[in-house]
């Protein structure tokens, strides 16, 4: 049986980004906006004790990749673009597991809605 991921988390709150993602013609032709909480399960008791950034994840840097491959891709679902950054994330080593939280700002639906969207928590399958 494996080790439960680790409680310590990175945190990534409000990031905001611009991609195509809906089943609607209307929806693959523009950019919208959605919105990502993002919580990286890792151990971060050795950049604790470091102070060393190699330790840990550089959340910056991932951001920045995030922004950059995601903005090249296109996506029919919501669950699609939360594995989507769970598998990018999952290419820095320390992270053990990860929780998405993917909400779309402006849904494409009749009735009035702040947003939808969907959460996901997903474990490292690399360990």
């Amino acid at each position: 049986m494996g080790q439960a991921p680790p409680a310590d988390r990175i945190e990534i709150r409000g990031l905001e980004l611009l991609l195509y993602c809906g089943v609607l013609e209307e929806e693959q032709s523009r950019r919208q906006p959605f919105l990502f909480d993002i919580d990286l399960y890792l151990d971060l008791g050795p950049a604790g004790s470091s102070d060393d950034l190699a330790d840990t994840v550089n959340y910056g840097e991932l951001i920045d990749s995030l922004a950059g491959t995601l903005g090249l891709e296109r996506f029919q679902l919501l669950e699609r673009l939360a594995e989507r950054v769970a598998e990018l994330a999952f290419e820095r080593p320390t992270v053990r597991a990860i929780d998405v939280r993917v909400k779309k700002l402006r849904p494409p639906v009749a009735a009035h809605v702040d947003t939808t969207g969907v959460c996901i928590h997903r474990v490292n399958p690399a360990g």
